[in-house]
């Protein structure tokens, strides 16, 4: 699925989001690798899971072709600097929800720039009749959970002692979820 571009206006700092195009491929591997190694907010540590030009090739060319995927990018000056997933299921009985993953570089954290790429999947999920929103956090990360919640998002669950972090700790997973009882 694909939506038409919008520009935002941030404390003098101009950018795009929009769909992800196949000659995003590329960039787009770069940035997961390096948004990867910036935080341990995500699944994945640096490296992990990578996802090469030509995987991202694939994802983009099925999320283009599916009526319940999206996937955009932030762009500054032609740079991607963020992105949001929403991963739609080919499963009839569960075609109805996406899953979505975000991720923004460390150095435009406070631009906007995931609330806004997460506004624009609300807005494509509620006008595209997808009933349910879901989404994973870590139970450390206030800021994302507190961006959700002001989006309706609300919690379904906890995943107990589900991630092992850098600090020899264990931390659990919270799982979210919003639905457009609208459709």
């Amino acid at each position: 699925m694909r939506v038409n571009p919008t520009e935002f206006h941030i404390n003098n700092l101009i950018y795009i989001i929009r769909s992800a195009i196949q000659k995003d491929a590329k960039a787009l591997s770069e940035v997961r690798l390096q948004i990867d190694g910036e935080t341990e907010n995500l699944d994945r540590e640096k490296g992990e899971a990578f996802i090469d030009e030509f995987g991202f090739n694939q994802i983009i060319k099925e999320d283009t072709e599916s009526f319940n995927s999206l996937f955009l990018v932030a762009e500054i000056n032609g740079r991607i600097v963020g992105f949001i997933r929403g991963a739609g299921n080919k499963l009839k009985r569960m075609s109805h929800r996406v899953e979505f993953g975000i991720g923004v570089l460390k150095e435009y954290w406070g631009y906007g720039i995931g609330k806004n790429l997460l506004k624009e999947l609300i807005h494509w999920a509620d006008s595209s009749g997808i009933r349910k929103i879901t989404l994973h956090v870590l139970e450390t990360n206030d800021k994302a959970k507190k961006l959700y919640e002001n989006h309706g998002f609300q919690v379904e669950g906890i995943l107990k002692e589900d991630k092992f972090l850098s600090d020899g700790n264990y931390y659990n997973t919270i799982v979210m979820g919003r639905i457009n009882d609208r459709n």
